[in-house]
């Protein structure tokens, strides 16, 4: 059976605060290191008051302390926001910290909105434009330093920090087949391009230093229950976020509710960006996860699960993790 692993959002529950929302964050990467998750990673996102996982660096080192063997990382690091020198050492940190346990994970889209990257100071268009060289350049700090090198990354330098793709479209696919890295597609949320993007990665990959072949995330919306009903009910909190953010009026995550506040066409909106996403009991999980790796042969699924309580969220993925164990026993 292929690795599952976690992409965490740290969710800022309706009428609570990030504190909440972090300290429930380290308990689910321990649940998740118990259930045998490959690897836990963070998202970088600002100015979202129901996303408590902005500095995400310093979140990555509060939840690789909190844990023993599970890989962290970022899913991603919005590398236009940042200069890859400074990325560099805050990774760098992180591995010289929790040796062998830490991800990079690589985005081009700001994470925000563009009032909010220009309190962050950066020029959105240019960074964006720039986001290869400054993939390079993040690869060099993390090499052996040469010769007369002026500028290394201290900690950093020959840590060799592993770093990934992520796009949700076909620019993502491209980079990380020319510079031989895996990639991770964003089909939770943007699921368009997903099967063109993974066939035009595997079929353009130049194999690199540190790959050999392909390894392609594919990135799924898993809510879980112990029954259908209740699994729908649960999916609600991420529905009404979704259309809150379509009016432009983002807020906390949402309590489920029984019929969503919304026209036909903002639900058909949100149900065409959510389309990747399996909802059920144990057999309807089973059966959709089987249905998503057959159609995209994905070498790793990264799941994750924006539900409003936090034993329902733990419950979850403790299922996911049993269907895995299932479909790997079968297999």
């Amino acid at each position: 059976m292929i690795p599952f692993s976690v992409l965490d959002l740290s969710p800022i529950p309706a009428g609570s605060h990030a504190g909440v929302a972090l300290r429930n964050t380290l308990d689910l990467a321990q649940h998740a290191e118990r259930w045998r998750y490959h690897r836990y990673w963070l998202a970088e996102h600002h100015n979202m008051t129901g996303i408590a996982s902005a500095a995400t660096s310093v979140v990555i080192g509060f939840v690789a302390g909190g844990t023993q063997t599970i890989r962290v990382g970022s899913g991603g690091i919005m590398l236009p926001n940042h200069a890859p020198l400074l990325i560099a050492e805050q990774f760098g940190t992180l591995e010289a910290l929790y040796p062998g346990r830490i991800d990079l994970g690589l985005g081009r889209a700001p994470g925000t909105d563009q009032t909010t990257a220009r309190a962050m100071r950066r020029d959105l268009q240019a960074s964006a434009e720039s986001f290869p060289d400054d993939v390079v350049e993040l690869q060099r700090f993390f090499s052996d330093p040469v010769d007369g090198q002026r500028v290394r990354a201290v900690p950093g330098a020959g840590l060799n920090v592993p770093l990934y793709i992520l796009g949700s479209s076909l620019y993502g696919a491209q980079l990380a087949a020319a510079l031989g890295l895996p990639f991770a597609f964003a089909s939770h949320f943007a699921p368009d391009h997903l099967l063109t993007a993974l066939r035009l990665y595997r079929t353009q990959f130049r194999p690199s230093a540190t790959l050999a072949k392909p390894h392609a995330m594919v990135g799924v919306n898993v809510f879980a229950a112990d029954s259908d009903d209740e699994a729908r009910f649960l999916f609600t909190s991420l529905q009404q976020q979704f259309v809150n953010l379509r009016r432009g009026t983002p807020g906390q995550l949402p309590p489920p509710v029984g019929k969503i506040d919304a026209s036909d066409f903002e639900l058909a909106g949100v149900a065409h960006s959510l389309a990747c996403s399996v909802i059920g009991d144990r057999d309807a999980v089973r059966a959709g996860l089987e249905s998503v790796i057959a159609q995209t042969e994905a070498d790793e699924l990264i799941v994750t699960a924006q539900i409003y309580d936090h034993a329902a969220r733990l419950r979850s993925f403790e299922i996911t993790a049993q269907v895995r164990d299932e479909m790997g026993a079968a297999g």
